[in-house]
């Protein structure tokens, strides 16, 4: 529901705006197809092996990202698309980026403990759960506390400090699903990693586009963030959504 949400956003911004979308050359249905043979095929098969193998409970989620990253590079050298001097830039921009990453990381990391020492998610979570309001409004006011500390700690360390005194107000208190309180918290973690000033999708896009000016893509986030808000509010207002697929498995 999010990429629809998304696409629709982009849609909306390049009818508004068609310079952020110029039209590329048509292409018959021949080409189409022709194109679609360069490499389709093996990323399906390696995405039927890691996917595959991690719902099969073969792989966690660590090992399933290593075998596609190496069923990639093994593809990359049997086709012969990848030279030496193309192994090597690869993995520096690759170690760049993961530096990039980690010293981010850890900035928010040490922030985050100095949060937890102040004591503020905490009180702000007792102050959420004590008010006499209706499910959806508490609901909501827990979000926008989310976002607020979302600005400014780890993801991990944002979920270990307020999941154990959200999740029974949530759960227990408002009578929410377990999953779908999962899947809002990872909604919120995919807001929480483009707002600023912490934003680390951003820097990484940054660091992978340095001629474009970090202002530039922090404006251009905010329709996207809307999205995500859009697809929040669909979830709490239809919260079945979210355990359809869950209770397929059953």
């Amino acid at each position: 529901m999010l990429p629809l949400v998304e696409m629709l956003t982009i849609v909306i911004l390049t009818r508004r705006n068609p310079d952020l979308g110029p039209a590329g050359p048509k292409a018959n249905w021949q080409e189409r197809l022709v194109a679609l043979k360069g490499g389709l095929g093996e990323v399906l098969i390696i995405f039927a092996i890691s996917m595959g193998r991690l719902f099969a409970g073969w792989f966690t989620p660590t090992e399933a990202g290593a075998v596609g990253a190496a069923g990639v590079l093994l593809v990359s050298l049997l086709g012969r698309s990848l030279n030496w001097e193309g192994f090597k830039k690869s993995l520096l921009d690759t170690t760049k980026t993961t530096a990039m990453i980690m010293l981010l990381i850890a900035g928010a990391v040490i922030f985050g403990r100095f949060m937890a020492i102040s004591r503020i998610p905490f009180a702000l979570a007792s102050w959420a759960g004590d008010l006499a309001l209706p499910a959806a409004a508490i609901m909501a006011i827990i979000l926008l506390i989310y976002f607020v500390l979302g600005c400014f700690i780890d993801a991990l360390a944002l979920v270990l400090l307020t999941i154990p005194i959200f999740y029974p107000i949530v759960v227990n208190n408002l009578g929410y699903d377990p999953i779908w309180f999962g899947v809002i918290i990872v909604l919120v973690v995919a807001m929480r990693v483009i707002t600023p000033p912490v934003g680390m999708n951003v820097y990484i896009i940054k660091g992978v586009a340095p001629d474009v000016p970090l202002e530039t893509i922090f404006k251009g986030i905010w329709p996207f963030l809307l999205a995500i808000v859009v697809c929040l509010a669909i979830l709490i207002t239809f919260p079945a959504i979210s355990t359809v697929l869950p209770n397929l498995m059953k």
